[in-house]
């Protein structure tokens, strides 16, 4: 596990569980959302963000959280590890609100610095539509990647899974 790549619903946890398993593993952290976006919520130039993608898939050891499915098959190219955070669609509803109220405002520790935390409707739909979307766009992508897969599905899967690494 030396290029890992954490994947799953907004909400469910990626880069909680990112953060823990480069603490144990001393793995580099990087996260997409950092590279996709720039202060004030504007997007970085795609061909610029691919091009610091690139420079960070072509290092030997990584962890990277994050979705974006443009980049997904990109990042499966490399990695030698997913950890498929594939949680209920309730939950993970839950856990974005629970994340704004305790960021609304301010910074999220995963986020590039001049984008503070919000909320609107075409998220919350985002979030809502997430599961099946995502599915049924990557799940090929997911069964022809010749690495590990864990999928958790659950919290508590995760946590017993994290204690055994």
């Amino acid at each position: 596990m030396e290029r890992v790549l954490v994947i799953g619903s907004p909400g469910a946890g990626k880069s909680t569980l990112a953060r823990e398993i480069a603490a144990q593993t001393r793995l580099p952290l990087h996260h997409l959302d950092r590279m996709h976006w720039l202060p004030g919520w504007t997007e970085r130039d795609r061909d610029e963000g691919r091009a610091e993608l690139a420079s960070i898939l072509a290092q030997d050891r990584w962890i990277i959280d994050g979705n974006y499915g443009s980049i997904l098959a990109m990042r499966l190219a490399r990695a030698d590890t997913v950890v498929w955070l594939d949680y209920p669609t309730h939950l993970c509803l839950w856990r974005v609100l629970k994340r704004w109220w305790h960021y609304r405002g301010t910074n999220r520790p995963d986020m590039t610095e001049g984008c503070p935390e919000r909320l609107d409707p075409e998220f919350l739909l985002y979030v809502l539509t997430f599961r099946q979307a995502w599915q049924g766009r990557n799940a090929v992508l997911l069964e022809q990647f010749t690495g590990t897969v864990i999928r958790l599905r659950t919290p508590d899967a995760a946590r017993c899974w994290r204690e055994n690494l």
